[in-house]
């Protein structure tokens, strides 16, 4: 094989193999940026559909009742108040659920 043709196909694959990888990083930052920010919000989980532990438990999962107040879920920044919830542990929800 000519060593022109190998060098330059070397070179091609190279760069495409670059613009591949810049688009990644590209794409990727772009979707961290896109990204809500979240906060906990407690006292609007539904049995077994909380977000992480309490100090009665350490897992994902494991409410035992809805809308306990100890319990959380990851909500929307600014959207936790609006749906009933707190945004302290152990407080009483509010009342300005739908």
């Amino acid at each position: 094989m000519n060593s022109k043709y190998v060098n330059s196909t070397f070179v091609i694959s190279s760069v495409i193999a670059g613009l591949l990888a810049i688009s990644n990083v590209t794409f990727a930052a772009a979707a961290d940026e896109k990204k809500p920010e979240k906060e906990k919000c407690y006292g609007i989980a539904k049995k077994s559909l909380n977000d992480c532990g309490t100090a009665k438990h350490t897992c994902a999962g494991k409410a035992s009742g809805d809308n306990l107040p100890d319990e959380w879920k990851y909500e929307p920044k600014g959207s936790c108040e609006k749906m009933g919830g707190s945004l302290k542990a152990g407080s009483a929800p509010s009342d300005k659920r739908s």
